[in-house]
């Protein structure tokens, strides 16, 4: 999957992230690997939008 095929609104792509780390992955490179995502293009499109992400609690605020 391309980062491109993400919600590009950045609220939903919030919630979208957060919601598979919740129900489905233990960390962020466990949902990047299974979904082929770039991690560290993702974390910098949610930097960009002013998320960070927590390994401690598994989700971007």
């Amino acid at each position: 999957m391309e980062l491109s095929q993400l919600p590009q609104d950045p609220a939903i792509l919030l919630s979208y992230i957060n919601t598979k780390l919740r129900d489905l992955y233990p960390n962020l490179e466990a949902l990047c690997d299974d979904m082929h995502l770039d991690e560290g293009a993702l974390l910098q499109r949610m930097l960009d939008n002013g998320f960070e992400y927590s390994r401690q609690n598994n989700k971007f605020w």
